[in-house]
């Protein structure tokens, strides 16, 4: 009874989300773009002609977003685990980011678009450099137990900083959501070591009672 109750609630609550709406009504695929937008407006993190990584892409707003403003002359590669319905100018790779097989599939894409050759489990030797931006607003599958939920959130968290490590430009970006909890300040930590400014950030859209926000680091020293 709980669970059907809770699930009930839920439900009503995401129906009357103002961001939901809104959403609907510009013709958005989820409410999760007016993290992203509010970020951007704030902090500036897209340009034309940028290659640009979104990470947990599904159902793929912030693709939208995206391929937007790095216009014809920029790229979007997208990953999730879910099918995400094509987006023009977007690069969609499907898969699971933790498996090496998928994470490779997705540096080859990088590699392809930009007319190089990569080799399968490559790390940064075999990348020079090429993209301005990694996104991620992956989560694990909710357990609802802190105890396991926080080590699968971080170990996301921990394969978005290898990624951006291994592709990002001299002066990168990689914005990343995170969960307040276990493993965090030593994370944070770690952003300080590879990046000259790290800053938190908590969007209106994303929910008061959540324990996600983002963190942006910038300045990505290679």
């Amino acid at each position: 009874m709980g669970k059907t109750r809770h699930g009930r609630d839920w439900k009503v609550e995401h129906l009357n989300d103002p961001y939901v709406k809104q959403a609907k009504k510009d013709g958005y695929r989820s409410r999760a773009i007016y993290k992203l937008d509010e970020i951007d407006k704030k902090d500036r993190l897209f340009r034309p002609g940028m290659t640009v990584i979104d990470l947990g892409a599904a159902p793929g707003s912030w693709s939208e977003y995206a391929v937007k403003k790095v216009g014809d002359t920029g790229k979007v590669i997208a990953l999730d685990l879910l099918e995400m319905d094509a987006i023009p100018g977007v690069t969609f790779v499907a898969g699971d980011f933790r498996e090496q097989d998928v994470y490779d599939a997705l540096l080859k894409e990088i590699e392809a678009e930009q007319g190089n050759t990569a080799e399968s489990g490559a790390k940064s030797e075999k990348y020079p450099g090429k993209v301005d931006l990694v996104m991620s607003d992956m989560a694990p599958n909710i357990s609802g137990m802190k105890v396991v939920d926080q080590p699968r959130a971080m170990h996301l968290v921990e394969l978005s900083l290898e990624l951006a490590q291994s592709v990002l430009k001299p002066n990168g970006v990689l914005l990343v959501k995170v969960f307040s909890g276990s493993g965090l300040e030593e994370f944070n930590q770690l952003l300080r070591q590879h990046f000259k400014r790290v800053v938190a950030r908590k969007p209106k859209a994303s929910r008061s009672r959540s324990a996600e926000h983002y963190l942006l680091a910038s300045g990505y020293n290679v």
